[in-house]
């Protein structure tokens, strides 16, 4: 393999912090500054998590045990998984500190060829994948709830992208205060949510409710559920650079927001059990709808649609967020894509990262043209190669444990190296179980990626025919 400072000459922002003191003409453009606070880090990390998908796979999960506290069992387990995964991370974003986030941890384990496949990825099938699946949920209930023709959910959808970039385009201050105000409305949300099964439900659905047994037999296809409901925990390594609070701070973060997210899961299923019993949950289509009916009635059918559309939007002005970061990473390593790392120092935000996101999130949406399935195809489109991606973070702990072994790390893995392996058995999992149970969408993401690699194979034949140019 030739020697990448030779094929790709670019500054390495990632290396700044050992760069010798340059003169005023020479400094680096604008980079993050600390502008979150710890409640900021929370909202983010427990707004991507606690999405629309607590509202729809906890009946397949209740499909896949045997009894209610197996059922409660693996909510629990996936806490604990996904806690493990956190601490893994813990460790990554305190000892180095990126806006990068994983691209960053990639490049100094892997190199830069590996970390520009996963920034490639990222721009184009597991971020804006997911901006445009939680864009096709907002896009559905608001066609139920207000119809603009046969094509209303893809334009709502579109519309979602385009308002939630441009928010966070204006800048991060404001960016995150629009995600503390949703995560707010979120939470009052399941608050009704919870209220409506425990104080408004006839005792006669209750003792139907509690009368039902699982039929179900795979707890591994359960917890597949389980810890996708989980996901997105991870995307906290983007706005590492930016917390008031330090490096020990987002270990802190990363910790309360895995327990906050673990207690609201907990609480919902309790909730979905308790008055829908493990039958009914198996055989819904939309529980969170159903326990609303059972509680409130019809008239609750809108205030569960606004509900879910409040999830939807915390995760998707958060994803919008932090998938901007990786973007801006890559663009400061790669001169063909410098156009990605410039920081706006006004708006405390990398602008023209979020447009070309903005733009292939919407260019995603328009898939729905040509599909009838916008949301399975983007849960099959990103989940490979998310799963791959975050298997080989993990392996990165390790390397990176080797390679720089006297760097300072303000946290550390307990128990390592047990941790870092189960956490890397868990994602090496998931990525096994979401090619075997996903169908077309799951190749065109890897076919996405390919592309990527022929783009990397061609990055020094553009940068010389740039230089001779020149």
């Amino acid at each position: 393999m030739p020697n990448l400072n030779e094929d790709y000459p670019a500054a390495d922002a990632t290396l700044a912090s050992t760069q010798p003191e340059v003169s005023a003409e020479e400094k680096p453009k604008a980079e993050p500054r600390p502008a979150l606070s710890m409640f900021d880090a929370i909202a983010v990390i427990v707004g991507v998590v606690v999405g629309a998908g607590i509202f729809r796979t906890p009946s397949l999960v209740a499909a896949n045990v045997e009894s209610g506290t197996m059922f409660l069992t693996t909510w629990v387990l996936g806490g604990l998984v996904s806690l493990i995964g956190a601490l893994c991370y813990a460790e990554l974003t305190t000892t180095f500190p990126h806006a990068g986030g994983d691209y960053h941890f990639l490049t100094r384990a892997f190199g830069k060829r590996l970390a520009f496949l996963f920034a490639w990825a990222r721009m184009s099938v597991i971020q804006t994948g997911s901006i445009a699946l939680l864009s096709f949920i907002i896009g559905d209930y608001m066609a139920q709830i207000y119809s603009i023709g046969e094509l209303s959910s893809v334009i709502y959808a579109g519309l979602v992208v385009v308002l939630l970039t441009t928010i966070n385009i204006v800048g991060v201050s404001f960016g995150t205060g629009v995600q503390r105000f949703l995560i707010i409305l979120e939470v009052l949300g399941i608050l009704i949510v919870l209220g409506a099964a425990f104080l408004f439900t006839p005792d006669e659905a209750v003792a139907a409710g509690n009368a039902g047994t699982g039929n179900g037999t795979s707890m591994g296809l359960a917890m597949v559920f389980v810890l996708l409901t989980f996901g997105g925990w991870n995307e906290a390594a983007y706005i590492s650079a930016e917390l008031k609070s330090g490096r020990r701070g987002m270990a802190t973060a990363l910790i309360a927001s895995i327990a906050v997210i673990t207690l609201i899961y907990l609480l919902i299923n309790l909730a979905y059990l308790h008055v829908l019993g493990l039958e009914g949950m198996a055989a819904s289509d939309a529980i969170a709808a159903d326990l609303v009916r059972v509680t409130l009635g019809d008239t609750g059918m809108v205030l569960i649609g606004i509900i879910v559309t409040l999830a939807a939007l915390t995760s998707a002005n958060a994803t919008i967020l932090t998938g901007a970061r990786t973007n801006y990473a890559l663009g400061r390593d790669f001169p063909v894509f410098s156009f990605l790392g410039q920081w706006n120092t006004k708006a405390s935000s990398p602008v023209n990262a979020y447009v070309v996101q903005g733009v292939v999130s919407l260019a995603l949406v328009g898939l729905a043209l040509f599909t009838r399935n916008g949301f399975e195809t983007m849960v099959e489109y990103t989940a490979p190669v998310f799963w791959f991606f975050l298997l080989l973070v993990g392996i990165a702990l390790f390397v990176l444990r080797r390679k720089e072994p006297e760097r300072p790390r303000p946290f550390k893995v307990p128990l390592y190296p047990v941790l870092p392996l189960i956490f890397c058995l868990t994602s090496g999992y998931l990525f096994y179980s979401s090619l075997m149970y996903t169908g077309l969408g799951a190749l065109v993401g890897i076919g996405v990626l390919v592309v990527g690699v022929l783009v990397l194979l061609a990055i020094p034949r553009i940068q010389k025919q740039k230089e001779q140019a020149a």
